[in-house]
């Protein structure tokens, strides 16, 4: 049994790519720019073109409402079996949001991540094609996955 999960963790070690460089110490995306930047510090690491929610302009207040938010958050989770080319989970909804939803009587919505194209045929439509999620390609989603860390802040701007 002890051999049979060294060689599946084994397996798993190669799928994804390794990174030894500076550490990403915060993510930094421009909506308006459809830019996302990794830095250490203040140096940038590596920029992207992204993809946004089908109504990106404003902050996201409410499941369904196509907009990605706005202001600081983590990176909460990793998720290698994604519906979607790997993902990295933000931590939307924060306190302020989830009270702001609920004076409003709607939900908040969730699950919004950092990930690469759709699985399963699915098809993304065009540009700003996701429900409020930050999209780059399937290979750059790859390196972007062995280099950021949970507990990493995240600053999206309008």
């Amino acid at each position: 049994m002890a051999g049979a999960a060294a060689f599946a963790l084994a397996g798993c070690s190669t799928k994804f790519k390794r990174y030894n460089g500076p550490e990403v110490t915060r993510v930094v995306v421009n909506k308006g720019e459809r830019k996302m930047y990794l830095l250490h510090h203040d140096k940038v690491l590596r920029a992207y073109r992204v993809d946004l929610g089908f109504a990106p302009d404003g902050h996201k207040q409410f499941e369904g409402d196509g907009r990605t938010p706005e202001g600081r958050y983590f990176i909460d989770r990793r998720n290698p079996r994604s519906n979607f080319h790997l993902s990295l989970g933000i931590s939307y909804p924060n306190d302020r949001d989830r009270a702001f939803a609920e004076a409003q009587g709607k939900p908040p919505g969730g699950d919004i991540f950092i990930h690469g194209g759709p699985r399963r045929g699915k098809d993304r439509g065009g540009p700003d094609w996701t429900a409020g999620c930050i999209s780059i390609n399937n290979k750059q989603m790859e390196k972007v996955y062995s280099m950021v860390r949970e507990g990493t802040p995240i600053d999206i701007h309008p």
